[in-house]
């Protein structure tokens, strides 16, 4: 039986890149990049729930402040089976209507990581009681 959770545990390990981080909701997030990262795709998830994913990596993987404001990299729309590549350089943005519709106040195309969370992350243990 030991034999076994060990295989499991390296199976598991082995499977995931070194630098991925899991967020909240379950997405893996892949930093890319120094201030580059990609919300590796999940077929069975909407497109918010890529911005719960980076605000948390944002928040918990880099422990920058919630403040910290995130852009779009990748453009839009994705190609089937690819994720979404988010970056703290505004330089580098690309225009995004998600943004602009889901909590964007300063108007630069970027969403905050602590409003990605708050917004779009769902605590699932109050689903369970």
């Amino acid at each position: 039986m030991k034999h076994v959770i060990v295989s499991i545990v390296l199976v598991a390990a082995l499977s995931s890149p070194a630098s991925a981080f899991r967020a909240v909701n379950g997405y893996q997030v892949e930093q890319t990049g120094p201030q580059q990262f990609q919300v590796v795709y999940n077929s069975s998830r909407h497109e918010t729930a890529y911005l719960c994913a980076a605000g948390d990596f944002v928040s918990r993987g880099l422990g920058m402040p919630s403040k910290t404001r995130i852009f779009r990299e990748s453009p839009a729309p994705r190609k089937a089976g690819q994720g979404i590549t988010f970056t703290l350089d505004e330089a580098k943005k690309v225009p995004m209507e998600l943004f602009s519709s889901f909590g964007t106040k300063k108007g630069d195309g970027g969403i905050s990581a602590g409003t990605a969370k708050s917004n779009y992350c769902l605590d699932m243990r109050f689903l369970w009681y």
